[in-house]
């Protein structure tokens, strides 16, 4: 059996690998050159998962250049130290290891996946990787088309441009605002010096996150950290970014697209990750329109009168700014009416608070899935991650349900009223809507929309 072949039947095993919330331990720990890492010792299966995240993703870009950090973690695989792309991705075949990058607005991220066999190789390619990037012209210039056309593709999806819109509309010339992607003139003008400069500034040891999960002691993590991050700079050089708040007053804008149906995203001011009534409004959110099918939302946009197919809201919690948004997909001519009976929902949920069986239901959803958060190594690794980098602390894990049990009608209520402002939204439509709340001589009943992920992630 290849090694290649081994790896996929690992990879499927820890995929199905349940692992009850009591049955780990995370370990903090620290090698002898200070880097720390949170570690659970998982020996089930023979693979070992490492995360790592760098505060400065892609809020450190300049409008000018704006798709540097995206660029920069598309091409940190290909190639590093003396080994040219292919040999690099060959020797990472050889050896069934796994390694890949991403950006988002607050971290660069990074993710290696190896054989316990193959341990100590996989982290030395790794650090290859982190430390000696080559950005060699030719890998530079096939990334950039390659992201060039995403770019291309992104301005004829409805869902992109709604996020966009709604993103400039909201957070004016904020950082967060710029597109992660870049535009086609920001991609022409990176240069291989940007990404190296990039790369020297964000990949450094004080900003940096980790997280591992596998056969793997305390101690020999300890010595296999100052091996693969010891190199790094001990400080990251990021700019300062203000904090910035979603602009305030009632805003419609509407992109006019010959489209059969309107995407529509609706947000305000939302919440901090810190804010003690965070998880109150996490759980507000849950009822109101962030769980699915049992949501308020989901029942009398859908279930009741079939005008979309999905809608929902969501808090997204930034380092650098908090919002709470939601999104629809409906018939050019219903979106008057949906977005009434959305506004109408945040009016209720506001006036009214939640029941004591939303409230009981909610818990017994959030409390009984949580679980289910950690049921591969990679799973479980994704998850310390979140934890360290929205600072919960490491008992998080042993806490969050309680947090969930304690919260009240009360707190749910006292959260409403601070977030939900149905008549102070920033609204963008792309499409051609008919905003009349009502709609004559059509049936109560509409065509539903498929369900659409939003086309730019914040």
């Amino acid at each position: 059996m290849t090694a290649r072949a081994l790896f996929g039947i690992l990879l499927a095993a820890i995929l199905f690998l349940a692992t009850p919330l009591s049955a780990f331990e995370i370990e903090r720990v620290v090698s002898p050159g200070g880097i720390e890492a949170w570690l659970v010792e998982e020996r089930t299966v023979p693979v070992i998962v490492m995360e790592a995240a760098w505060e400065g993703g892609t809020v450190t870009d300049t409008a000018e250049k704006a798709g540097t950090a995206n660029m920069a973690a598309s091409l940190l695989g290909e190639g590093a130290g003396d080994l040219p792309s292919q040999a690099f991705q060959a020797r990472l075949d050889d050896i069934a290891a796994q390694m890949s990058f991403s950006v988002d607005n607050d971290y660069f991220n990074a993710s290696l996946k190896t054989l316990v066999e193959a341990r100590d190789e996989a982290f030395a390619l790794f650090a290859l990787a982190i430390v000696e990037p080559r950005f060699d012209d030719d890998a530079v210039e096939r990334i950039r088309a390659q992201i060039g056309v995403a770019v291309a593709r992104n301005r004829q999806s409805p869902d992109w441009l709604a996020a966009d819109a709604w993103y400039r509309a909201a957070l004016g010339g904020h950082p967060y605002a710029l597109n992660r992607q870049g535009t086609p003139e920001t991609l022409a003008r990176i240069s291989r010096g940007d990404l190296i400069g990039y790369t020297k500034n964000v990949l450094a040891r004080n900003n940096l996150k980790i997280s591992v999960v596998g056969p793997i002691s305390a101690d020999e993590l300890g010595t296999l950290l100052d091996k693969t991050f010891g190199a790094l700079p001990a400080e990251a050089v990021l700019p300062e970014i203000p904090v910035v708040e979603v602009a305030s007053g009632a805003q419609t804008i509407v992109v006019e697209r010959d489209f059969p149906q309107s995407v529509v995203i609706f947000g305000a001011q939302g919440m901090a990750r810190d804010d003690p009534d965070f998880i109150p409004a996490f759980m507000m959110n849950y009822i109101l329109g962030g769980g699915s099918f049992s949501s308020r939302l989901m029942e009398e946009v859908r279930e009741k009168r079939g005008l979309a197919y999905s809608v929902g809201t969501s808090l997204s919690p930034l380092k650098k700014a908090a919002m709470m948004f939601g999104q629809v997909a409906t018939r050019n001519e219903r979106v008057g009416q949906s977005l009434s009976i959305i506004r109408g929902e945040l009016r209720r949920m506001a006036e009214e608070g939640v029941s004591p069986a939303e409230l009981a239901d909610a818990k017994t959803y959030l409390t009984g899935s949580y679980p289910l958060r950690f049921t591969s190594n990679s799973a479980i690794a994704n998850q310390l991650m979140g934890i360290q980098t929205e600072n919960l602390g490491i008992d998080y894990v042993e806490r969050r349900n309680g947090l969930i049990e304690d919260v009240t009608q009360e707190d749910i209520a006292r959260v409403a009223r601070r977030l939900l402002r149905a008549d102070d939204l920033v609204v963008v439509i792309v499409g051609r809507p008919n905003l009349s709340p009502t709609v004559e001589g059509l049936p109560e009943t509409g065509d539903m929309a498929p369900p659409a992920a939003p086309g730019r992630q914040h």
